[in-house]
């Protein structure tokens, strides 16, 4: 048994579990809930029943309860947005972010977004933290300044050269307040555009419409930066054109005046043995043109989308720190957490008495940062909201051809809580369907694009 639990990689009490959910009377109709789930790593378990009936006759159209199934529950995705926590959810959430953010770039009449929307100035900028101390990096020319050039993968790069005098709380202070400092921007930023067009701010509001899409990503020293879409519109919004005087270079420049304001400070007062401190952003502000096609220079709307949905999907773990809340610091041992995340976790706990407000301690796995990882404007496109209905809606359709005419039907359900997870066993045949499910979609997309191919080559 162990030579074949070696083989399959997996250790003999995996594959005596394996073994067992595979031989159980239940297992294809377990495996066809886990398929239903995409191959979800954590799917939540629910023990209950529904009842269809017609309105008019009473009688009992389709009747439905867990007591039939596997273990008496039924399983359904988790919908975790982390890829460390549940690939196959973090999956399809990256899949609604592409579609919001390329929707707010290029239109999508079917999210009642106008195609006209790819004519209005928009840009792409990354917003980054201040420094808080020299880290080992990969420059462009030369070497860190420790004297080695690192690879790629080495885990050194964005650690502290000195660990004894780098700002640990202050980087975690900074992503405590991001979000606040953000908001601060957009509001200098709209300022600077109506300043730069000679109009008051109510005359602004008037004839333009400023629209963003962003998503927050950890750096590899554990500050946090926002990567965002930013468009300008018409009053009422992507519907409308925006004045012909607004223009990307108009809009650059108005960034660059917002992020240099001293508006765009914020001061955390002192306390305890901790200074006064003003958070600004940090010297690095890239801002690039979006285009519809890229031309070696210009970042592309495709590119753009991917990019946004690539980080909507990861947080604080991908710095070494962990990918949930921390009861107490012996977990810090336990785990065995890298040196660099885990002085910052210290210091989000060690803050957390001098500012209660801020709960740094609910957040040090966070870094201190307790924003949302991706955040739009109202008008920016569609919503996440939006597209997860869309998905219920198709489902729902499914079950009204079932069922017949919905304004007839009476359902009756009462759903209860039951837990979460897999066993191992079940745990390595879910990851195996998650795969196959990937494998499948990568092979449909790879003959579609080869589909678009040969009709554009024929036509």
């Amino acid at each position: 048994m162990t030579d074949t639990a070696t083989a399959a990689g997996l250790d003999p009490a995996t594959l005596d579990d394996v073994l067992r959910v595979a031989g159980s009377p239940g297992f294809d109709r377990w495996k066809d809930q886990v398929h239903r789930t995409g191959g979800c790593s954590d799917p939540i378990h629910l023990t209950g029943w529904t009842l269809a009936k017609d309105k008019t006759t009473g009688e009992t159209l389709r009747r439905y309860s867990t007591d039939t199934e596997p273990d008496g529950r039924l399983r359904v995705a988790c919908g975790n947005r982390r890829a460390s926590r549940c690939p196959t959810c973090a999956y399809t959430y990256a899949g609604d972010t592409y579609h919001l953010i390329r929707a707010g770039l290029a239109g999508d009449e079917s999210k009642d977004i106008p195609t006209t929307v790819r004519d209005h100035p928009r840009v792409f900028a990354t917003l980054t933290a201040p420094s808080f101390g020299p880290v080992h990096n990969r420059p462009d020319r030369g070497v860190c300044r420790c004297g080695a050039r690192h690879p790629e993968d080495d885990p050194a790069l964005g650690t502290a050269l000195d660990p004894t005098t780098y700002d640990y709380a202050g980087t975690v202070l900074f992503n405590n307040h991001a979000g606040q400092l953000w908001q601060r921007f957009t509001t200098r930023l709209r300022r600077e555009i109506a300043a730069r067009a000679g109009l008051t701010q109510r005359e602004l509001k008037g004839v333009l419409r400023l629209s963003y899409g962003k998503v927050a990503e950890f750096q590899k020293r554990g500050a946090i930066h926002f990567h965002a879409v930013i468009r300008l519109d018409g009053p009422d919004g992507p519907d409308t054109a925006p004045p012909s005087w607004a223009s990307v270079q108009l809009l650059e420049d108005a960034i660059r005046a917002a992020v240099a304001h001293s508006y765009t400070t914020i001061t955390v007062p002192a306390a305890g043995d901790q200074p006064c401190r003003p958070f600004r952003w940090g010297r690095q502000l890239d801002i690039r043109p979006v285009k519809a096609f890229g031309d070696g220079s210009d970042i592309t709307e495709k590119a753009v989308a991917s990019y946004v949905a690539k980080y909507a999907t990861k947080a604080a773990e991908s710095t070494g720190s962990l990918d949930r809340r921390i009861g107490n610091r012996e977990v810090l041992d336990l785990l065995d957490v890298p040196d660099h995340p885990r002085r910052l976790i210290e210091a989000c706990l060690d803050l957390a008495p001098l500012y209660p407000d801020r709960k740094l301690g609910a957040w040090a796995h966070m870094l201190g940062f307790r924003g949302h990882f991706s955040t739009k404007s109202r008008r920016y496109s569609t919503t996440l909201g939006a597209l997860r209905q869309i998905r219920a809606d198709y489902r729902a359709a499914q079950n009204h051809d079932a069922l017949g005419d919905p304004d007839t039907v009476l359902v009756l359900a009462s759903w209860e809580y039951a837990g979460h997870g897999h066993t191992p066993g079940e745990s390595a045949l879910a990851a195996s369907i998650a795969r196959d499910i990937q494998l499948n979609r990568e092979t449909a997309r790879e003959a579609l694009q080869d589909q678009l191919a040969l009709e554009g080559a024929a036509a």
